[in-house]
This record gives C-alpha cells, structure tokens and sequence, in this order.
C-alpha cells in the first residue's frame, strides 16, 4: 500500500509540473525555451528558500526527474562547493552534481545516434 501511494504521489506532482509547462505553453506567448529554462531557475529559487526540499520528500521521483529538479540539483552543487571551496566552487559546484546525469544522457543520445539512421521529414 505504501508503495501505491508513493507511486500517486509521484505521479499527481509530475503531473501537475508537466501540466502546468503545457498550460504554460497553450496560453502564453512563452516560447518553451523560456519555459523550461524558467523552470530550472524555479528549482534553483525553491531550493535556496527551502522549499523544494519538503516538497521532494513528499512527492519523490514526481519532483526529482523534471527540470525543477535539476535545478535544484545545480544549487545543492553550489552550495555544497561553495562550502568547501570558496568563491571558487560558485563555478565547479553545478557542474560536479550534475555530470552524471548529463553524461548519461550525451551518452544515450550518442548510442541512438549510432543505432538509428536520421532522415528529414
């Protein structure tokens, strides 16, 4: 049963996340570079306030995949350089705590390549 609600609560943020980006989309002159970018810098936002961190407790991976998420991601990073570093880790932070998520995913867009023939429609 517990595992059901996890999996609900999941889905309803996702949800509500990629709704609101599609709303977002539908009915406002935004284009979705602008969207999505301003969803990362959200992430960035709630996590400095504290708020994303309850939210991400509560919601799991329905708040961690999206681009909210990855924001956060970066300012944990900071944060966390910032601490040990310096000045200096305002720069290495976000890109040490995303890069394994980014190198996942050049490296997957990388096998596609090499799998599938591109075409022009």
């Amino acid at each position: 049963m517990e595992l059901l609600i996890s999996c609900l609560r999941a889905f309803l943020a996702g949800g509500a996340l990629c709704c609101l980006g599609q709303i977002l989309i539908d009915k406002t002159a935004l284009t979705p570079a602008r969207i999505l970018t301003s969803y990362v810098v959200a992430g960035v936002l709630l996590g400095a306030a504290g708020v994303y961190g309850p939210f991400a407790e509560w919601a799991g991976a329905g708040a961690g995949v999206p681009l909210l998420g990855f924001g956060n991601l970066l300012y944990r990073g900071v944060r966390e350089a910032v601490a040990e570093r310096g000045l200096l880790g305002a720069f290495t932070g976000g890109l040490t705590a995303a890069s394994a998520g980014v190198t996942a995913a050049v490296t997957a867009a990388a096998a596609v390549a090499l799998i599938f023939k591109p075409h022009e429609k």
